[in-house]
């Protein structure tokens, strides 16, 4: 009786495919030397002009107009200590930006997920066109109505020279982005969630409130920190609407400069401190932001 011999069993994949496979992480780990090159010039571009304002609030004005490009040496911190000091106009100014950059903030989350829940969550007629409206907002910028806005707010309103006067026209032109990344957020909650929460007795108000704002946290917080961010920077109608005692940073920053021109290391030290809260805030919530718009994008 012969022997039947069988044949090995081999084990694992394919050595053709699990060699290309291996050959094809090999080609990809590493990357291409020429998009690290141009990432290093984008960030050294980026990076280059705030670090130099950075380091030039540390350097007297004689240490600039000997070695414009120089480290400080030795490292002067009077520049930052006059900007920080009690009677700097560098806390009015960080008062009002911060009360103005607060309201519209609130007034762009809270108006914003009430327009965004109908347009995402309920079927009715011309609810697309609805939308549209708000895409088309995005075409238009705060530039482009910026005369017809000084007159309604200083004559109609009398509101001008108020930080209501600028932060309700500033949440105004930031709504049509906030209604167009939270809508697709909206969107992408399951509707099983709804029906469960009307089958418990839950109205549509009732759901909004409860289950709907906790589960938007991501997307909220990311058209907050998106108007918080704007509204901090923003230059053009603050300096139409603001004077004296109300204006803001960027304003602030304007008037530093034009007063102190001979101070440059002054100056730099000024628009350090300006920039900074913004930062440090945006670069708080980073994660966040991300998360929001890729729930955003999903949906």
């Amino acid at each position: 009786m012969s022997a039947v011999t069988t044949p090995a069993r081999t084990s694992g994949r394919n050595p053709a495919r699990a060699s290309s496979g291996g050959a094809r992480k090999k080609t990809f780990s590493g990357g291409s030397p020429l998009v690290y090159a141009i990432a290093l010039v984008v960030v050294a571009v980026t990076l280059g002009p705030v670090l130099y304002g950075v380091l030039g609030g540390f350097r007297s004005n004689a240490q600039l107009a000997e070695d414009p490009a120089g480290l400080p040496s030795p490292w002067v911190w009077d520049n930052y200590a006059g900007v920080l000091a009690a009677d700097s106009p560098f806390w009015g100014y960080f008062l009002n930006s911060t009360i103005i950059a607060v309201v519209t903030t609130a007034v762009v989350v809270v108006f914003g997920i009430m327009a965004a829940y109908p347009l995402a969550r309920y079927r009715f007629k011309g609810r697309e066109a609805l939308f549209m409206v708000f895409v088309i907002g995005l075409l238009f910028p705060a530039t482009v109505a910026i005369i017809p806005l000084f007159i309604l707010i200083t004559q109609n309103y009398q509101m001008g020279n108020t930080w209501w006067g600028v932060a309700l026209p500033q949440a105004a032109f930031a709504l049509p982005m906030t209604v167009v990344i939270l809508r697709p957020f909206l969107q992408a909650l399951p509707t099983e969630l709804e029906e469960a929460a009307q089958l418990d007795g839950a109205s549509r108000i009732g759901f909004f409130w409860r289950i709907l704002l906790p589960l938007s946290g991501p997307g909220m917080v990311t058209v907050g920190v998106l108007a918080f961010v704007g509204s901090w920077n923003a230059y053009l109608l603050p300096l139409l609407l603001l004077q004296g005692d109300m204006r803001t940073l960027p304003l602030g920053v304007a008037d530093f400069s034009s007063e102190h021109s001979a101070d440059t290391a002054g100056v730099f030290a000024f628009t350090t401190l300006a920039m900074i809260p913004a930062l440090v805030f945006f670069l708080a919530m980073q994660k966040r932001i991300v998360n929001g718009l890729q729930g955003a994008v999903k949906g």
